[in-house]
């Protein structure tokens, strides 16, 4: 990212746009968060997992008898997780087990990540021609933007033949920032129809594009599925910070990138109605998700969105 202030800002922002339009995901590399943060979250989640979760994963893998299993199973995925909100509303410092220095550093963690996000959605919209801010203002709703954190660790899994770490699936929300684990591999992403490994990369950030963002782009950025392969060894880390539409946004297709196109293709909706209706049908493919949401069409007022 450090190229965005050289001569070679127009190259790297069409590398951004080919990402964007082709792949759905891409990595950053020297993002402005410090390694030495970085290295101290991985740190303290490690340590984390060892020290609270890892007894009560084997636990619950034994009570329903997992590494025995002979057929694949669909419907659990391999994951040791909790959740951090940040926004609109913090909840570090009610989360159980969670020692002061861990509670500390992810705070910083994440008010890093939001302004990179926030940073990457107007790289977005310079790209997309709209106007810097365009997409933040949309992800606002009535009380700023929803933002949180699954911390996830993927233990090593005797039959990663039969269980998935995570099932495929894309993301509901608006711009995804992934610290993961730079030794154990396991993310991969489907790209024309074959899976594609999304290789560690140590000190990056991996960017995914949700849904929403599909949505607004009228479909010019697409939301791209990705699983998570369970490995026989070692134990990955992952750490999937969400930026998203708060609540109350209307979701809508940009009337700037409709001009070029002439054709909606996209539903206009509540973003909260959409993830109660994802919250059921994640590991579905998306369409009908979309398809359900044309027939509520809601008819708030879209006027333009003002940016600062």
């Amino acid at each position: 990212m450090e190229l965005l202030n050289t001569e070679q800002r127009a190259a790297t922002m069409e590398t951004i746009k080919d990402a964007c339009e082709n792949w759905g995901f891409f990595e950053v590399v020297n993002h402005g968060i410090s390694h030495e943060l970085l290295d101290t979250v991985e740190k303290l989640t490690k340590g984390h997992y060892k020290k609270c979760m890892e007894e009560r994963f084997k636990e619950m893998v034994a009570s329903k008898g997992l590494e025995a299993v002979q057929t694949e199973i669909k419907d659990f995925d391999w994951e040791s997780t909790f959740f951090l909100k940040h926004l609109p509303i913090s909840n570090i410092s009610e989360v159980p087990d969670l020692e002061d220095e861990y509670r500390k550093i992810m705070k910083e963690f994440a008010e890093k990540l939001e302004k990179l996000a926030e940073q990457l959605l107007d790289l977005l919209c310079e790209n997309l021609g709209l106007e810097q801010g365009y997409l933040k203002k949309a992800f606002y709703g009535s009380k700023g933007p929803t933002f949180g954190t699954k911390v996830s660790n993927y233990p090593p899994c005797p039959k990663p033949d039969l269980i998935k770490g995570l099932r495929a699936h894309t993301d509901a929300g608006g711009i995804i920032l992934l610290f993961q684990d730079d030794k154990v591999s396991g993310l991969q992403l489907l790209k024309d129809d074959k899976w594609i490994d999304v290789p560690p990369m140590r000190h990056s950030i991996v960017i995914n594009l949700g849904d929403q963002l599909e949505v607004i782009t009228n479909g010019k950025y697409k939301s791209v599925e990705h699983r998570v392969i369970a490995q026989p060894d070692g134990n990955r880390m992952s750490i999937a910070s969400f930026y998203n539409p708060g609540s109350d946004a209307v979701i809508y297709p940009a009337p700037e990138l409709l001009e070029k196109e002439n054709k909606v293709i996209y539903p206009k909706f509540v973003f909260e109605d959409y993830m109660k209706l994802y919250a059921g049908l994640k590991f579905q493919a998306k369409e009908p998700r979309f398809e359900a949401m044309k027939a509520v069409e809601t008819t708030v007022n879209s006027a333009p969105i003002a940016t600062v």
